[in-house]
């Protein structure tokens, strides 16, 4: 995310700030999965922190922000908003779904009923429809997939709220609503969060030292929101209060601790606004280089932790073997990364065409 005119609706050093917790989220996905797949135990688990779902949220609320700065900022068309979200999405989806789909056949691990249907499987997962209503599906070795279920649909959404008019926008809406089902309206508040702060930032000005005091706050909120055990709390409550016992809730069964966090987010993010944080600067290079391998971080580590366990006779309580699988998923993630987000501007290329070929026609 970038802002680098003085003119921009949104300040470098905030830009900064929000690459950086970007890749920071990223990396705290992968520690969760790390105690999840028992990477690492003992001692060494004591210094992991456990906040996989938080970053998840710092993502949705991310996402929602960046979407609201690009069609507020570069009055993007909307051909364009489509080419550069199906550009920035399957640049990453397609190599890494055909990964996983080919590893899982190797290793024959995880989702046999989903490689022995890959005609149902493959469509479902390119439309991301497998969290959609009573769907609880995510492919083979890649199980944070999950939430991209929930963001392409809200882009979805906000695209054709934001660029249809009229009768059409309204079945528009009416029609993804439709698609996305519950799971994903519960989690929309947290997205369009992201949406209202960018908006929010560019009109409210805090003093600085407000803002830092805030900004200190809403971290150590969130360290003892997760020291606490406040999730489980609150999702218990989500879980006895839930009235629809035939709708599940699955992935989105967190809900209620996700608008607390998405709270907090909100609140840093706003503080980190005003805050001042200068120095970031100074590494400005270093934060862009590896935010840009975020994506691919977040959905490609599972492939790489899976495979080294199956191959591998890891010791979790060895710190060298911890290393070692660290290692492996920060390469595989460089490597991978030179293919799919560091060049979504070619997988953008083919869609714009035919965008603009259909317009073409329609003229």
């Amino acid at each position: 995310m970038r802002a680098t005119d003085k003119t921009s609706p949104l300040d470098q050093t905030f830009s900064i700030y929000l690459d950086l917790t970007r890749f920071v989220a990223a990396v705290m996905v992968v520690l969760a999965h790390y105690l999840q797949y028992d990477i690492v135990e003992g001692k060494l688990a004591a210094f992991v922190p456990n906040m996989g779902r938080e970053a998840v949220v710092v993502f949705f609320v991310l996402s929602g922000f960046v979407i609201a700065y690009v069609t507020d900022s570069k009055k993007t068309s909307a051909r364009e908003y489509i080419a550069a979200r199906c550009g920035r999405i399957y640049s990453v989806v397609l190599p890494t779904l055909l990964l996983a789909w080919v590893l899982a056949e190797v290793l024959g691990k995880g989702g046999a009923y989903q490689l022995a249907k890959p005609y149902i499987y493959i469509p479902l997962h390119l439309l991301f429809l497998g969290q959609s209503w009573n769907l609880s599906e995510v492919p083979p070795l890649l199980a944070p997939f999950w939430s991209l279920c929930y963001e392409v649909w809200y882009y979805v959404l906000f695209g054709v709220a934001y660029y249809l008019k009229g009768w059409r926008r309204s079945i528009a809406i009416a029609g993804v609503l439709a698609v996305m089902g519950f799971k994903l309206w519960l989690l929309l508040p947290v997205w369009l969060s992201g949406v209202a702060l960018y908006h929010l930032q560019s009109r409210l000005t805090l003093a600085r030292s407000t803002a830092r005091l805030g900004f200190v706050l809403s971290l150590l909120a969130l360290i003892i929101y997760n020291l606490a055990g406040m999730e489980l709390s609150l999702r218990s409550i989500a879980a006895s209060s839930w009235p629809f016992a035939s709708l599940p809730l699955a992935s989105a069964e967190r809900f209620l601790a996700d608008y607390l966090v998405c709270l907090l987010v909100v609140v840093n993010f706003l503080c980190a606004r005003f805050a001042g944080l200068s120095g970031l600067r100074r590494y400005a290079g270093q934060i862009r280089s590896v935010a840009s391998c975020t994506f691919t971080l977040y959905l490609s580590h599972m492939l790489v932790v899976l495979a080294w366990l199956q191959i591998y006779p890891h010791e979790s309580k060895n710190a060298y073997d911890v290393i070692g699988v660290t290692l492996a998923v920060g390469l595989v993630t460089l490597a991978l990364a030179q293919l799919t987000e560091r060049r979504k501007a070619r997988f953008r290329q083919p869609i714009d065409w035919i965008l603009r070929q259909r317009s073409t026609s329609k003229a």
